[in-house]
């Protein structure tokens, strides 16, 4: 089976080379030359742990390919994914000007029937708006070839992307045809082996699904931050709360650890664009709405912390922070609550040395040389005022913080992620914040 993977970012290079990984021939495309030609020298866009060896081996073993021209290498595939951009407008809504170009190209370029199946995150409608441009390529050639439209949507985890895609949940498909449906099923039968299920529906349900499972998560991430901020005022110890709820199964224990907000390519934009897509339908999502808003009030929520901490007197104060990326096992700094916090910090006069396990080189491209850029964590801290956790990397789980404590001008550290032990640091002689915790004694702070 060949397939062509349009679009070489997260989705598309995962989906490209996983589906190599089971035997499929595949040709990866993306109008970036400059892309293509490092993927050729086995240089990736991304990070994504696992992504490089799949990608290095099925490129030599020749399943994987990439290229920058669509319509050379598009004759005799039986599948082509859609999986390019669709960043929000000024509105919230998704631009879908890349998707509809490929599907413009697709039609202009088709020789044999073909599944086109859009991959990327897309609102209800999309595909009557891809099959339109492609039926209107093929009138424009006055060819009458047939081909079906699908929704496949993904669910992959940033960090764990390969994982996901080699061993799903479940694989959610919409089509329109049962000629459609078999080619889908032939595709993914590798990946179904282990029990979980192919849920195939109609495309307008597919293209919802992906946004209601974002928004969801997304719901429980800022539900447990608004309860975090409550038992801080209440004295309530927000840790406790969330093992007491998550042990109820109707609840589960994911996605309630509170933090400083959600970031990344995914929730943000798809929340925008689901409460976008009500407006248009005269809906009001009001509990997203909700949720989008406190979203954005808790990427605030560290800074005021160290704000009120030194009496809104932080010029000339240095802070470490810890982590860049919106969450651990990726590079990506899109949405992340770290830029929020470090222009705050910028802006009220400190001076900020931050350090990250992999993302500096995606960081630096929106921080340039206002921040210093500490060789390790131990370099970010020398000589701080305070010290930030923001994101919850394995190497800063267990530092050594007898050596901290020698290098650093104030021994108060700001735990954005919860995963210190308070009663341990203050031992040391560290004052300690955390999110939504009970004050436990006087000498801890948290406020």
């Amino acid at each position: 089976m060949k397939v062509i993977v349009v679009g070489t970012g997260y989705v598309g290079l995962v989906t490209g080379a996983c589906l190599a990984e089971v035997g499929t021939n595949v040709v990866c495309v993306d109008v970036n030359e400059a892309k293509i030609k490092d993927l050729q020298n086995g240089i990736l866009p991304i990070y994504e742990p696992g992504l490089e060896e799949v990608v290095h081996r099925n490129f030599q073993n020749g399943r994987l390919s990439f290229s920058t021209d669509l319509a050379s290498v598009i004759p005799g595939a039986e599948l082509a994914f859609i999986a390019v951009g669709t960043p929000p407008g000024e509105d919230g809504s998704a631009d879908l000007k890349y998707v509809l170009q490929v599907a413009k190209e697709i039609g202009a370029s088709m020789t044999n029937y073909l599944v086109v199946v859009t991959k990327s995150t897309v609102p209800v409608g999309t595909a009557v708006k891809v099959n339109r441009a492609i039926k209107q390529a093929l009138q424009e050639r006055d060819q009458l070839l047939d081909y079906d439209v699908a929704s496949n949507p993904e669910f992959l985890k940033e960090g764990a992307a390969v994982a996901d895609f080699m061993k799903p949940d479940r694989i959610v498909v919409g089509v329109n045809t049962e000629k459609a449906q078999q080619v889908l099923e032939n595709l993914y039968h590798p990946f179904v082996l282990n029990g979980r299920p192919i849920v195939f529906m109609d495309i307008a349900s597919a293209e919802m699904t992906k946004y209601a499972a974002n928004a969801m998560l997304a719901t429980k991430i800022s539900f447990m931050n608004d309860i975090a901020n409550l038992c801080e005022l209440t004295g309530a110890d927000v840790n406790k709360v969330r093992k007491g709820i998550g042990s109820d199964p109707r609840i589960g224990d994911r996605f309630i650890y509170p933090g400083i907000g959600y970031g990344g390519s995914c929730f943000p934009k798809d929340v925008k664009a689901l409460v976008r897509t009500g407006k248009e339908y005269g809906h009001a999502m009001r509990i997203l709405e909700s949720v989008e808003a406190v979203n954005e009030d808790q990427k605030k929520v560290m800074f005021n912390k160290i704000d009120r901490h030194f009496e809104s007197d932080l010029q000339g104060k240095t802070f470490a922070i810890w982590g860049l990326s919106f969450k651990p096992n990726t590079d990506d700094m899109r949405e992340a609550p770290s830029i929020v916090l470090i222009e705050a910090l910028l802006n009220a006069g400190a001076k900020v040395r931050v350090f990250d396990p992999v993302a500096m080189h995606e960081a630096k491209k929106e921080l340039g040389e206002r921040v210093t850029w500490g060789t390790d964590l131990y370099d970010a801290a020398n000589g701080a005022d305070g010290i930030v956790l923001v994101t919850e990397w394995n190497e800063f789980r267990l530092p050594d913080w007898n050596r901290i404590k020698d290098s650093v001008k104030a021994a108060v550290v700001f735990d954005g992620r919860n995963i210190y032990d308070d009663v341990t640091l203050q031992k040391k002689g560290f004052i300690y914040y955390g999110i939504g915790l009970a004050r436990t004694n006087s000498t801890t702070v948290l406020v």
